[in-house]
């Protein structure tokens, strides 16, 4: 994702609902007929609204706008079809990969919604190329087809039985072609798509509000009419709006010590808000940029390796809301390894000064760590004052920190002004793959092009070949030490999800999907049912 996207954001994706003064759960409209409205607070701003240029946090807009071929069901994180009526591999060696659409799909604007659209969607992609765009995740298609109006089909350069994923995520958004040129992006503050919502208005850093598409033709089932997202640039700001009763809910973005604060308020007896925590797939990691004379040099990341107290940052920055994270693949996801433990172990002060002193390094070395101001939450600035802390404890490095709000950092990472950086990853599709093929070759999530042939032309073409995706967790193994090995990745921890509602309000446990992307149309207030 979902960089979705995104780096550093709080593990914790929090929905704390509270009832609504002056009538915030529903909304009387034109007609007088009574509206069901959810009014969510988020940290998570879009960084643009044409997905063609987004490989980030910008999906969780996407979500309920747009629709895709396939998506993730409510109870199964495998992908099942939504703007198509069905879809399959047509061949044993999973190369061609066939869909038929739903009957009537048509864009908010009217216009049809059929296979030449679902293939200029797709096109327009590799087209544009935009750096901060998905091509990475269509590294194995070849070509589209459109034999007929209702039938599309894939072919891939090379089997890929991950194919299916990749059509259940925002990278692949139909958009009307009349509304996105296939050469260029779309310029403007309107989405027109197909899905269960229409983006009614948005004011950039301010606010979306979503209204019920009613020609909407997909599995989901709207429970409200309308969903207002306001975007906060700090959490503080969004909590005291909660407090207020200004929101309904919020998510993305809570500081480890507002969860806290919510976990002993439920200890105390305090019945009004049910909290429930789960494993989270998000994972938080440093990226090195190998063009930089001291980060491109692999003696210095892997002395940064050895001296990263993960436990500490985790204890003292996210109190104990996110786990140790050892490798890029998080705990939870079939392929798992511990790595970067395996490789480095412990910090250690001693191993650190070996491996600068073997490359000839004697002296403290100088970096500077960047990371975004305003998009994951507070803690984002207290995690890099931690890292600096660490490092220029040891001696061996000085450390400089700076921060940049996300559309400036997301320009600055992707013309590779950064030594380091931070970045956030939530997954794109809940398999190890999308936890390694985004990260590596020349298009990838993070503008920072890795190549390393062994994983991207040997271990990741094999695991794409087994459809029992547990047997691919030998390649990933393998993938998993090389990454270890070059660190030109450190994963830093695993996020939680913590969720959380008012007694009314339903649908919360089903508001994320494997993705971790928010299903706004799930939740609803039990009396509006």
């Amino acid at each position: 994702m979902f960089d979705r996207n995104g780096p550093l954001r709080i593990a914790a994706a929090v929905l704390i609902a509270t009832s609504m003064v002056a009538g915030c759960s529903s909304l009387s409209g034109d007609d007088g007929e009574e509206k069901r409205s959810i009014v969510v607070g988020t940290t998570s701003e879009p960084s643009v609204l044409d997905p063609a240029a987004a490989w980030d946090g910008s999906w969780e807009l996407y979500k309920n706008v747009f629709q895709t071929l396939m998506a993730f069901p409510s109870s199964s994180s495998a992908p099942e079809p939504d703007a198509a009526k069905e879809c399959g591999f047509t061949d044993s060696a999973s190369r061609v990969y066939r869909c038929t659409l739903r009957d009537g799909l048509k864009f908010s604007n009217g216009n049809a919604l059929d296979a030449a659209a679902v293939k200029h969607s797709v096109d327009r992609i590799r087209t544009i190329k935009a750096k901060s765009g998905p091509l990475g995740l269509l590294g194995s298609l070849d070509r589209v087809e459109t034999p007929d109006k209702k039938t599309v089909v894939f072919h891939l350069k090379k089997s890929d039985a991950t194919f299916p994923f990749i059509l259940a995520t925002p990278a692949t958004a139909l958009v009307d072609p009349e509304s996105y040129p296939a050469g260029k992006l779309r310029k403007g503050d309107k989405l027109v798509g197909s899905g269960p919502y229409k983006l009614k208005s948005y004011r950039e850093g301010k606010d979306a509000e979503l209204v019920k598409y009613e020609g909407y033709r997909g599995p989901a089932k709207v429970r409200n009419d309308v969903v207002t997202i306001d975007y906060f640039q700090d959490s503080a700001r969004m909590v005291k709006a909660l407090k207020a009763k200004k929101l309904d809910a919020v998510f993305r973005g809570l500081t480890p010590t507002q969860v806290t604060g919510f976990q002993k308020a439920q200890a105390n007896g305090e019945q009004e808000i049910e909290l429930s925590e789960i494993l989270g797939a998000e994972i938080s990691y440093l990226v090195f940029n190998p063009k930089h004379r001291m980060a491109g040099n692999p003696a210095v990341r892997r002395a940064v390796a050895e001296l990263i107290d993960r436990k500490a940052l985790v204890r003292n920055v996210y109190k104990r809301t996110a786990d140790p994270l050892y490798s890029m693949v998080p705990g939870g996801i079939t392929g798992h390894t511990s790595a970067f433990y395996d490789a480095y172990g412990e910090p250690s002060r001693r191993k650190a000064q070996e491996t600068l002193s073997g490359a000839g390094i004697d002296k403290k070395v100088p970096l500077t760590l960047w990371y975004t101001t305003d998009r994951y939450g507070s803690t984002t600035k207290e995690t890099f004052q931690e890292i600096k802390r660490q490092l220029d404890r040891s001696g061996l490095f000085s450390v400089t920190i700076k921060g940049r709000p996300w559309s400036k950092f997301v320009e600055g990472y992707s013309k590779g002004e950064y030594p380091v950086f931070g970045r956030g990853w939530f997954p794109d599709f809940p398999d190890a793959d999308n936890y390694v093929a985004p990260f590596v070759g020349k298009n990838n999530a993070v503008g920072t092009p890795y190549n390393n042939p062994e994983i991207t032309e040997d271990l990741l073409p094999k695991s794409r070949k087994e459809s029992n995706r547990a047997a691919a967790s030998r390649s990933f193994t393998k993938a998993q030490k090389i990454m270890a090995r070059d660190a030109r990745l450190l994963p830093l921890w695993q996020g939680r999800v913590y969720l959380a509602s008012v007694k009314d309000l339903a649908g919360v446990e089903w508001l994320l999907d494997p993705s971790t992307l928010p299903r706004l149309w799930e939740l609803h207030k039990k009396s509006s049912w």
